[in-house]
């Protein structure tokens, strides 16, 4: 019998490969099924092709921003009720503003994440996936 978290799919937007590859682990880990991607433009594609659950999405990318992924995941059709926790290394003061563009929660990157391993990202993800869609 497969659980509800194997049969959640996370997209994670990373163009660290350090960091992609541990969060793809952390999140096989914690039992979701995991699609990623390197660049903004790749990150579309995927979302389009494969309805992820959930998207997790860093703001600094290649090709397409971060900006520019959630403003357009948010105004096609396709996509625009998947829900995306906005990655950033960025202070909070960008939290008001991405949670206007249609982001489902902000989560602030730092050196923490790799030594927890993801736990609180992990926490914020259930958070995000327990919320009923508007």
């Amino acid at each position: 019998m497969q659980t509800a978290k194997e049969n959640t799919t996370v997209l994670l937007v990373e163009d660290s490969k350090l960091l992609r590859l541990a969060g793809e682990r952390a999140l096989h880990r914690a039992g979701y099924q995991v699609l990623a991607a390197a660049d903004g433009e790749q990150a579309l594609s995927l979302a389009r092709e494969n309805h992820p659950n959930v998207i997790l999405l860093d703001m600094l990318l290649p090709k397409l921003s971060g900006l520019e992924v959630l403003r357009t995941l948010k105004t096609d059709a396709q996509t625009k009720d998947i829900p995306v926790i906005v990655l950033s290394s960025l202070a909070q003061a960008n939290e008001a503003k991405l949670l206007a563009e249609g982001a489902a929660a902000f989560f602030e990157k730092s050196e923490h994440m790799l030594q927890d391993d993801y736990s609180e990202l992990l926490r914020k993800l259930e958070a995000v996936l327990a919320k009923p869609n508007d």
